[in-house]
């Protein structure tokens, strides 16, 4: 998705650029917008190839959407530059900026929907290392408080500590019963 961004960031911006001066809107302009007009149209059928991440279907449906109708808008850009030149472009204008301020806004509220994070899964060996420190500190403890050695006792105590920071496991989750008719 990072090669999706980047190039729609690039095209919204080149698109932008030609939109923030309507004395460009002739003959000239009428090469790079239609190549625009094609990234706007290539951007919807990725987009269209991609799953969308769980409980953002919306937004990626109005991000799909807005690109259809600024690619259509660009069209009709094109085709007014076409038959009446730069004033009839003008003419277009702010329904052209309009369309493409759609696609930002449903960039930006499709950028706001939390990703799933994936669990970080624990080293294999991490729960191993993690059961060995616990055990020594805990002999250092007990030896330690027995034998009212004080530094013994305390690296026990870090021992433990530290067989806890060494293996983290996930988040305990709670399991629902399924329920039975």
């Amino acid at each position: 998705m990072a090669g999706f961004w980047s190039g729609l960031s690039r095209t919204l911006h080149a698109l932008d650029a030609i939109a923030a001066e309507p004395q460009r809107l002739d003959d000239d302009a009428l090469g790079p917008l239609r190549a625009l007009q094609y990234r706007l149209h290539r951007s919807a059928e990725l987009l269209d190839g991609v799953e969308p991440p769980v409980g953002s279907r919306a937004a990626h449906d109005e991000l799909r959407d807005s690109l259809v109708d600024a690619r259509e808008a660009t069209g009709e850009m094109i085709e007014a530059i076409e038959d009446g030149g730069n004033e009839a472009g003008s003419e277009l204008l702010f329904e052209w900026r309009g369309a493409l301020f759609r696609v930002r806004l449903a960039r930006m509220r499709l950028g706001d929907q939390p990703e799933p994070q994936p669990e970080p899964k624990p080293k294999p060996y991490s729960a191993a290392v993690a059961s060995v420190l616990v055990v020594l500190g805990a002999i250092a403890f007990v030896a330690g408080a027995a034998l009212i050695i004080w530094p013994l006792w305390t690296a026990g105590v870090a021992l433990v500590a530290g067989g806890l920071l060494v293996h983290r496991p996930g988040r305990l989750t709670t399991t629902r019963p399924t329920e039975r008719p």
